[in-house]
């Protein structure tokens, strides 16, 4: 941890190519495990890259969504103020795997003709929308943390009240709201397996096939938790870095 700190730039770096290397290269001592787990390595090597795919897609848009509905929440323009109160409420208060088959029935139906979703777009989009809702609250929170006085005086000095929240309060506030936004995406690393209910190959679902076939499901979903532990590490280090890189938390 102290090492973390004091190199917060290697250990983002060090994730970041152990992440990839663990990726692509952890089907090399998953093959010599005995059966199930030897003769499915491939498998649950793409498996795993799928998850973090989703995990990489869902958490990027899902980080702009929070920005947007955050600013939404705070904003003094009452339609829009509700229309973000209503996307939070309406995702917190409905579970994710419906939220997930609900985007896979209905969102295809609605789209032109000749535009077809796949089943991992699919999971993406409910991913995104969920995440988002949570991610909301996260940057809501910071915004209000950001001292007023910081405001008044960016005002004073002649910005505009667009140049003050780029400048000098949306900074201040990811900053703030780094913490519960990275404890988000550690969330969904592990939310992604729920993707397995509309048929996408993520780790989840190649687990359910394996053990299927084998019979075998104590050795199977060992396997998967294993890698699911290593997945989330890789991220919460990755996080962790660069809380430390932006000195979250600490007093200048």
């Amino acid at each position: 941890m102290n090492w973390t700190k004091q190199h917060p730039g290697w250990t983002m770096f060090g994730a970041m190519v152990g992440l990839l290397v663990f990726l692509w290269g952890m089907a090399i001592p998953l093959s010599a495990a005995p059966a199930p787990v030897g003769p499915a390595a491939q498998q649950f090597s793409e498996g795993a890259r799928i998850t973090v795919w989703l995990t990489l897609i869902a958490g990027s848009v899902g980080v702009v969504l929070g920005v947007l509905a955050g600013i939404g929440k705070l904003s003094g323009f009452p339609p829009l103020r509700w229309l973000c109160d209503f996307y939070v409420w309406l995702i917190r208060g409905t579970p994710l795997l419906l939220q997930i088959l609900f985007v896979w029935l209905v969102v295809p139906s609605v789209m032109p003709a000749g535009v077809d979703l796949s089943d991992f777009a699919c999971a993406a989009i409910a991913l995104s929308l969920n995440i988002g809702a949570y991610n909301t609250e996260c940057v809501r929170a910071g915004i209000l943390a950001v001292p007023h006085g910081q405001v008044e005086a960016a005002r004073a000095l002649g910005l505009t009240q667009f140049e003050t929240f780029v400048d000098i309060v949306l900074p201040q506030s990811m900053r703030v709201a780094l913490p519960a936004l990275a404890n988000n995406l550690a969330s969904l690393v592990k939310d992604s397996s729920l993707a397995y209910a509309i048929s996408v190959v993520e780790l989840t679902m190649v687990g359910y096939r394996v053990q299927a076939e084998s019979y075998q499901p104590i050795p199977v979903f060992l396997t998967i938790a294993t890698i699911y532990l290593i997945l989330t590490t890789a991220f919460t280090t990755l996080t962790s870095a660069l809380e430390a890189k932006l000195e979250v938390g600490q007093k200048r």
